[in-house]
């Protein structure tokens, strides 16, 4: 409780700092968990944030919904990152094999997150495992393990492939073109789309690469990491703070 009222204070302190007319959205980012179960984020969420021209806040590994609103309340969007596999009992399902890793503490901290940022409307970018969240919380469904339960599926791990835009969508929108080449750093995917979402690319094996509705943008690939090489995914974080400020 000590580090939670610390990371609070700090979200508090930069809300304090940046409490102006005009000044950059504070967006909030989902923590992943070491095997020792200390809070830790890859520095490339908050680079990219930064990059766009927000101000990055890590969320912490949170335990009640008066926690998540409390934070939810103090930041203008959500980013939810990548990590582990999400329980399959979320989505009525057992454990499919044993490559099937969960983290129960991550789970409930962010479904609770997830809950919160729809019941305020924040805007959310969900990215990998964030993706697969919130379809889940949506009510849809996955593949837990990709290459035994769909046939002539491609590697999706530690690999890079190219992915098909559908036309309309906001990555159509972002970069005007049909087709885009994606990293890839999964083994699970989205298998049911939840009612209300809308399909906006996918890999030309049947993989759903990103998703939309009103309120969330949701990708499979890790467009904050290939940010480390070049600035082709930079309108993407851009797009989404100019969502933020509408």
């Amino acid at each position: 409780m000590k580090r939670l009222a610390f990371y609070l204070m700090l979200v508090v302190v930069g809300l304090c700092a940046c409490d102006r007319k005009g000044s950059a959205p504070l967006v909030g980012i989902s923590c992943s968990r070491s095997s020792g179960g200390t809070d830790q984020l890859s520095p490339n969420y908050s680079q990219a944030v930064l990059k766009a021209g927000g101000i990055p806040v890590i969320l912490p590994t949170i335990s009640t919904p008066e926690q998540a609103k409390e934070l939810l309340f103090r930041v203008d969007g959500i980013i939810f990152s990548g990590g582990v596999d999400i329980n399959p009992a979320w989505y009525g399902e057992e454990v499919w094999n044993e490559t099937v890793v969960v983290d129960p503490v991550r789970d409930c901290s962010d479904s609770l997150l997830a809950r919160g940022a729809l019941e305020l409307g924040k805007p959310v970018l969900a990215i990998c495992r964030g993706e697969q969240l919130m379809n889940v919380m949506l009510g849809g469904s996955l593949y837990q393990d990709i290459p035994t339960q769909i046939e002539d599926a491609h590697i999706h791990r530690n690999t890079r492939h190219k992915m098909g835009i559908v036309e309309g969508s906001f990555l159509a929108h972002l970069f005007g073109t049909d087709s885009l080449e994606v990293n890839s750093f999964h083994h699970q995917a989205v298998k049911d789309l939840a009612p209300g979402l809308t399909l906006s690319a996918c890999s030309d094996d049947g993989i759903v690469e990103a998703y939309e509705n009103e309120q969330i943008w949701a990708v499979q690939f890790h467009p904050e990491g290939m940010l480390r090489e070049d600035d082709t995914w930079l309108p993407l974080f851009v797009a989404f703070l100019d969502r933020i400020r509408l």
